[in-house]
């Protein structure tokens, strides 16, 4: 048996760093699709660690001007607003060797001859981490955990010697979906060169003799982003009825999108009940998923039958040769949607203008011969995917069994 001793966020041995929130914050139009220093945001930290697949940057003055927020290896990170309780460990392997958290999130900083960073880290990927941020969790409009909360969370601590021990056992299990990650992002970065190579830089087969009409090529044809399928924009049921939530119908969020091609688990689930309320809702699977409210851009398909809040407009194709070209255009999207989501502080593309977007359609025949080649490549993503679910489940039901003792190691 493993004895740990209970200690409070307050007291235990890790510092919690704020970020910068100063006059010299990074204003919008000091952020850069390159740079020195990485400037976090939301969607760089999810439930799986960091995800660097949309990332902004500062300058370097601009961060020699900050005074706090500044990440060292061995940090872990901690989302604090908005989406609360996500994390990510600053090791090594991470290739960026400049960071700051941005005002959502807080460093905690180790004294590493009494925690480590690691094993920070697993704990708060726990069910029990989660269960006590629930419970603290404040706002409604955006949700916070602020610092003084924070410090009333419990945390088991065993020796130096044990953390060791159970880190090991768990970091084997990251160590497989680290594996499928990669692999995952591998496929998908084949299926989107080819798209490049098709449909932006028009190297498609039979290129060579195929006239362009009017900057777009024979057979190909202008419509718009309503004419590939019904667009669905998503719906809360009402959370004055409990019974509306439970666990037969994936409810898909903006978050739950983040580093994911496809969406197999969701934070929130509905129940058939909450689910009939708002039938028209329902997608099938392999919707094209494209958050336009907030955080713009993101793109998903779903796995299975599932919902989507209202911050996702869906597009169902009408047809299934649309489906792995239109995920890819949608992944284009981001820059224009930013700049049609008008408010500075809330981006928001409806319905009616994201039906409206006009697109270039490539031929039934370019279409076939896309969807051949992507769906095996999505199919395999979604196997790999729903295998690190199973993996991460598996390595969650054993966390807290290692640390209360009750799994020897």
């Amino acid at each position: 048996m493993t004895s740990s001793v209970l200690t409070d966020f307050e007291f235990a041995p890790f510092d919690i760093i704020d970020g910068d929130r100063g006059k010299n914050y990074p204003k919008q139009n000091e952020f850069a699709s390159e740079g020195h220093c990485l400037f976090l945001s939301a969607t760089n930290v999810t439930k799986s660690g960091f995800d660097f697949s949309d990332c902004q940057f500062i300058s370097e003055q601009k961060d020699a001007a900050l005074r706090k927020g500044k990440l060292r290896r061995d940090d872990v990170v901690l989302t604090t607003r908005g989406t609360i309780g996500n994390s990510a460990y600053y090791s090594d392997v991470v290739q960026y060797e400049h960071m700051r958290i941005n005002s959502g999130m807080v460093i905690l900083r180790c004294d590493t001859e009494n925690i480590l960073p690691v094993y920070l880290y697993h704990f708060l990927r726990s069910p029990s981490f989660f269960g006590q941020v629930n419970s603290l969790r404040s706002g409604v409009a955006q949700p916070q955990l602020p610092i003084r909360d924070m410090k009333k969370i419990k945390l088991p601590l065993p020796s130096i010697k044990l953390q060791s021990q159970i880190s090991s056992v768990l970091s084997a299990y990251d160590d497989l979906i680290e594996n499928n990650r990669r692999r995952i992002q591998l496929l998908e970065q084949a299926a989107r060169l080819l798209y490049k190579e098709w449909f932006v830089h028009l190297r498609f087969p039979g290129h060579e003799h195929t006239q362009i009409i009017d900057g777009v090529p024979e057979g190909w044809q202008i419509g718009t982003i309503g004419d590939l399928g019904e667009v669905i924009t998503g719906k809360t049921p009402s959370k004055k009825k409990p019974e509306n939530f439970g666990s037969d119908l994936p409810f898909i969020k903006t978050p739950d999108m983040h580093g994911n091609a496809i969406v197999v688990h969701t934070e929130e689930s509905l129940s058939e009940e909450g689910a009939k309320t708002q039938a028209n809702k329902t997608l099938p699977p392999r919707s094209i998923l494209v958050s336009c409210i907030g955080t713009v851009g993101a793109v998903a398909f779903n796995a299975s039958p599932a919902q989507t809040n209202q911050q996702i407009n869906s597009i169902v194709p009408t047809s299934d040769l649309v489906t792995y070209w239109a995920y890819f255009m949608a992944k284009e999207l981001k820059p224009l949607l930013e700049g049609m989501g008008g408010g500075a502080t809330m981006a928001n593309v409806n319905k009616s203008k994201f039906s409206g977007i006009k697109v270039v359609i490539p031929s039934k025949q370019l279409l076939n011969l896309f969807s051949d080649f992507a769906k095996p490549v999505f199919d395999q993503i979604e196997n790999l995917t729903i295998g690190n679910a199973r993996l991460a489940k598996a390595r969650d039901l054993l966390l807290p069994k290692l640390m209360n003792g009750e799994v020897a190691v």
